[in-house]
């Protein structure tokens, strides 16, 4: 009985150095680079186990394979449970674009091991990323009761209730964070995000000159510190911020549109033309950027150039493209085509409703040119019915020529009313 014993004891001894052995020289194919010839050995494996499982799995999720990863994986779990081969699987499902079935595992490990911070930490992250905005905020809101001095869990939660539009528990993590971490440049930026669209100046200059201190090339503290002097109509005082960016990103949209936008404004449109022309090489669906070139051609008096871009900004523009029809009808007003600028000045207010400027030229071009006053007079109650005070001159203007166009068909014994 002993003797039979031994043998079974030696039997499974040696299976298991020879198991051993095997794995030894996989391991060695796959190290250096012969993993096909490692997978045939793995697949010729009999019977199959947890280990060929894995293993298999490892070298499909080397060469980025991931079904196949998952599908081993899986294998591998049948036979028993793995932390690691668990969580490998869960970022082989994300991979495949599978996030629920990602956070699943995160979830059933987290059940088995409610105090592993670093699985709550990288399940609450996944739950943002799937916008279950409530899930992360409980998982964060625990972490940092759990770990005071860890700046990350703080800007986690700030993210998850910028996801409800919760912006003062957002911004009150933002700033926790800097109180953990005074060099945080991510809440940084966020803060002064979240100033710049409060219209809060001083505090928006606050964080981004602390940003910029930590680092003077950082791209969204330059692009904010742009938005907010280009607000400020501080335009030469934009344009060395933005020349900054364009050094760290050629050929960028932003850059050149504001670059675009800041020499215009300080009438260098030679320099303007030049980023405009930019902004359409790299968008030639940007509307505005055509509308701007036609307004320098227009300035330049090359009615050319001004009805090419224009047109081409009426034929592109998705929104709003009253603008670009509002400069052609200014083209061909100062080419003496009245026409012609009638018709575009009533496009550009068909366009939008609320560009009064365009309804008031209409109305005064329609006067000058048309015997029928009629027309004038309609335009004219139009624009007091809905932009009166809008514009005192234009307003003034107005109320003055309604009372004498009905005047004069008054005195011809005609009614308007």
């Amino acid at each position: 009985m002993k003797k039979k014993v031994l043998i079974v004891v030696l039997f499974v001894v040696v299976k298991v150095e020879a198991q051993t052995s095997a794995f030894a020289a996989i391991d060695s194919l796959f190290e250096n680079g012969r993993y096909q010839l490692a997978l045939q050995k793995l697949e010729a494996m009999n019977p199959p186990s947890f280990l060929s499982n894995y293993k298999t799995a490892l070298i499909y999720e080397s060469i980025d394979n991931y079904k196949k990863t998952v599908s081993f994986l899986e294998k591998a779990l049948e036979f028993k449970e793995h932390k690691k081969a668990s969580l490998k699987l869960a970022k082989a499902y994300l991979r495949l674009f599978k996030p629920n079935k990602s956070i699943k595992i995160y979830e059933d490990l987290l059940a088995k091991d409610s105090m592993n911070l670093v699985l709550k930490y990288q399940l609450g992250k996944l739950y943002l990323q799937n916008r279950k905005s409530e899930n992360a905020i409980s998982l964060f809101k625990d972490l940092t009761t759990k770990d005071t001095l860890n700046p990350h869990y703080s800007y986690q939660l700030g993210l998850a209730y910028s996801f409800v539009n919760d912006g003062n528990r957002m911004m009150n993590c933002f700033l926790d964070v800097l109180e953990k971490d005074s060099t945080h440049l991510k809440a940084i930026t966020k803060l002064a995000i979240q100033y710049f669209a409060l219209r809060d100046k001083d505090s928006t200059y606050l964080f981004i000159n602390k940003g910029l201190r930590l680092d003077e090339n950082h791209i969204s503290l330059n692009r904010i510190k742009a938005n907010q002097l280009y607000s400020e109509k501080k335009f030469k005082a934009t344009i060395p911020v933005l020349l900054r960016l364009d050094s760290l990103e050629k050929m960028e949209h932003f850059t050149n549109n504001m670059l675009g936008k800041s020499y215009y404004q300080l009438e260098d449109y030679k320099n303007a033309k030049d980023r405009f022309k930019n902004v359409v090489k790299i968008d030639a669906e940007d509307f505005k950027a055509f509308t701007y070139l036609g307004n320098i051609a227009l300035k330049e008096k090359d009615y050319r150039m001004a009805m090419f871009h224009y047109l081409r900004a009426a034929k592109v523009g998705k929104e709003p493209r009253d603008n670009a029809y509002y400069g052609l009808a200014t083209m061909f007003y100062e080419q003496e085509k009245p026409k012609s600028a009638i018709n575009y000045f009533k496009k550009a207010f068909d366009e939008n409703a609320q560009n009064y400027k365009a309804l008031f030229q209409q109305a005064k071009l329609s006067e000058d040119y048309y015997k029928d006053k009629k027309i004038a007079y309609d335009l004219y109650k139009k624009f007091k019915s809905r932009f009166f005070r809008r514009d005192k001159e234009m307003s003034d203007f107005v109320e003055s020529r309604i009372v004498a166009i009905k005047k004069a068909y008054f005195i011809k014994g005609e009614s308007l009313e």
